[in-house]
């Protein structure tokens, strides 16, 4: 029986997406790849556990659950969250900014200043600009005002993301515009904190680094796996934790949080076996998995 391996989610590096297996092996994803696994026989998908410690209990989780946690996991995870809103004393700056994944789809949020722009390319960002940077609280209290004044949203849903990934605007000047309308009105607005300091407007392009220029519209996405399913394609894309694999049906969208849970193995034929739900509109051992 082949090795089973167990994927811990996929995170960005500098050099682009890598997938991140348990006991910190990484898998990079450039495109052209031939990305094939299927899930192992008879296997469940277990809870990943809460902030570094496995489950207690080994409980099974949905196929369909992003989160890929129990409830008690779950409520452990977010018990010490920023993204929760249930920390208020990190001492760390923090910095405000305005991300883009559309016309029409512009988002204020917060990241650790030390994490760079990893949050932006986490979340699959099109583009982004630097707000402001300062103590957590203040960077808080920013995002809270742009919500309230300009009724600018602090999320934007997946499925929402990539239904227009591939009619994006051609140019960066085009996808940079409504960034830099937002910045304009936003920097005006009166009560600010004093303790965050205003950062110029530098708007920062991603669609080279996903590769969403020129991409083909999506026929529609993995909705859950499942025991002795199998995932195929070539990626031709890669934005957040998406993966856009063109397989013999045309493009699926591959959400890798997905994978978190099973036992994956390697897929010889690399065929796509697994649930998927079409869009509304085309839009030995071995030393690794992939």
């Amino acid at each position: 029986m082949a090795q089973a391996w167990k994927c811990s989610g996929l995170r960005w590096s500098a050099d682009g997406p890598v997938l991140v297996w348990d006991g910190g092996r990484p898998s990079a994803l450039a495109r052209g790849k031939r990305v094939a696994f299927g899930v192992a026989e008879g296997g469940v998908r277990t809870c990943v556990g809460a902030r570094g410690h496995a489950c207690p209990v080994g409980a099974a989780v949905p196929g369909r659950s992003t989160g890929a946690r129990c409830e008690e996991c779950a409520r452990l995870d977010r018990a010490h969250s920023v993204a929760a809103d249930t920390v208020a004393d990190d001492p760390r700056p923090y910095r405000v900014y305005l991300a883009w994944f559309g016309p029409g789809m512009v988002k204020v949020g917060i990241t650790a200043e030390a994490r760079g722009s990893a949050r932006l390319l986490e979340q699959g960002a099109v583009c982004f600009s630097w707000l402001g940077v300062g103590p957590l609280m203040a960077a808080r209290r920013t995002e809270e005002l742009l919500r309230a004044a300009l009724r600018v949203p602090d999320r934007i849903p997946y499925a929402e993301k990539r239904a227009v990934r591939a009619t994006l605007p051609e140019t960066a000047a085009d996808r940079a515009r409504e960034v830099a309308e937002l910045y304009e009105r936003a920097i005006a607005l009166p009560a600010w904190p004093d303790s965050l300091v205003r950062e110029p407007l530098r708007v920062v392009d991603h669609v080279g680094v996903f590769g969403l220029g020129g991409l083909p519209a999506a026929v529609g996405q993995v909705s859950e796996l499942v025991a002795g399913g199998a995932v195929g394609g070539e990626l031709v894309a890669a934005a957040g934790p998406d993966l856009h694999l063109a397989t013999g049906g045309g493009v699926v969208v591959l959400d890798t949080r997905l994978m978190t849970g099973w036992g994956l193995v390697p897929a010889a034929a690399g065929e796509l076996t697994v649930p998927t739900r079409q869009f509304k509109e085309a839009a030995g051992v071995q030393d690794g998995l992939f």
